[in-house]
Formats: structure tokens, sequence, C-alpha cells
């Protein structure tokens, strides 16, 4: 099974609607990913479980270190 494939599966099972959806959230964390590593000089298993990190935390209802947004 490819990582494509992979990040695929793991998007239907955080609540991707359709097949597509899923494959074009899979494509999105591909090229993110790549840009971070790009960006911040990090490898890129680094790079995919921090984004990784991101999805799992969202699709729970939590809010990600960084991410809590303005109190109100």
């Amino acid at each position: 099974m490819t990582e494509r494939e992979q990040l695929i599966q793991l998007c239907t099972k955080l609540g991707a609607p359709t097949a597509a959806a899923a494959a074009t959230m899979a494509d999105q964390l591909l090229k993110r990913c790549e840009q971070l590593v790009e960006q911040r000089g990090i490898s890129r298993v680094e790079a995919m479980g921090y984004l990784l990190q991101l999805v799992t935390k969202g699709a729970q209802g939590e809010a990600p270190p960084g991410f809590e947004g303005v109190a109100k």
C-alpha cells in the first residue's frame, strides 16, 4: 500500500464524506508535507508526523497547541 493510499484510508476513517474527498485531503497532506520540509528544513517523517497530529486532533474536535484561537 502506498503512502497516498494509507492517507486516503486514514482520512476516510477520520470522517471524509466521500472517497474523492479523502483522496483530495491525502493529496493536500502530501503537498503540505513537502512544503514543510522545504520551509522548515525538517525531515519528511517529522513533517508528516506533525501534520498527522493536526489532522487527528482536529477530527477529535481538539485544538492543537497554537491553534486555540482567541477567547471570546
